[in-house]
């Protein structure tokens, strides 16, 4: 059962740091926290990083105090900076220029990839280049195809790089349920590598398969 929380509750963390990406925002995402966030999984989520923060939000939601399509102030995600900032800085004519030619001349592969983040444009916004690009582009939807392209291209060797990372090293119960929990994303984006990417794959539920054998045997 701890190990099932563990999961759930990493889960639940992951959807509230990435609200700012997720189609429906808070009125999407608060319905998950009111339908799965059980005892159990509330005090999971009072030992992650952050966690704590999300549990009084889950209370507040439950209490009546925070809307279901809303959040507290001093309850969001990074400060709230992440919601402030990444579309608020304003672009200049040569910005837009040398973004709008590093989308079109993108290429999906780990080349492509290196070659876009090199770009000055890319670098103004740190960390946060591709969900702030995602925002900016909001005044160019005719780009936002292209960049959804370039989102798959990152996610895709971003997984592929922590997969084989996960591999290489003993597994931890916490690492554990945060596999369980974003193999969903894993089964979307390896198979992007043909055979290479299903062997990855395989190893990785092949661990999932230990998760669940744990959890019979405590059960």
């Amino acid at each position: 059962m701890k190990i099932k929380a563990s999961v759930t509750a990493q889960k639940l963390l992951n959807l509230y740091r990435q609200e700012h990406v997720i189609f429906g925002g808070w009125a999407a995402v608060n319905q998950v926290f009111i339908n799965e966030s059980t005892p159990e999984i509330l005090k999971e989520l009072r030992e992650l990083p952050t966690g704590k923060n999300l549990v009084k939000h889950i209370e507040n939601l439950r209490s009546g105090k925070t809307p279901m399509d809303s959040i507290e102030r001093d309850l969001l995600p990074y400060g709230g900076m992440m919601a402030q900032s990444v579309a608020t800085i304003p672009l200049t004519n040569a910005e837009w220029t040398e973004l709008e030619k590093g989308i079109n001349e993108f290429t999906p592969d780990e080349d492509g990839l290196h070659k876009l983040q090199q770009l000055p444009i890319i670098k103004k916004f740190g960390n946060q280049w591709l969900v702030a690009i995602r925002a900016v582009l909001s005044a160019k939807p005719q780009l936002l195809d292209k960049w959804l392209i370039v989102d798959k291209t990152y996610q895709a060797y971003h997984l592929w790089n922590v997969a084989s990372d996960i591999l290489k090293q003993p597994l931890s119960e916490r690492t554990r349920a945060q596999l369980q929990a974003d193999m969903p994303e894993y089964e979307t984006y390896l198979p992007l590598f043909g055979d290479a990417g299903a062997e990855l794959l395989k190893k990785l539920r092949s661990l999932i398969t230990t998760i669940k054998t744990s959890e019979q045997e405590e059960a």
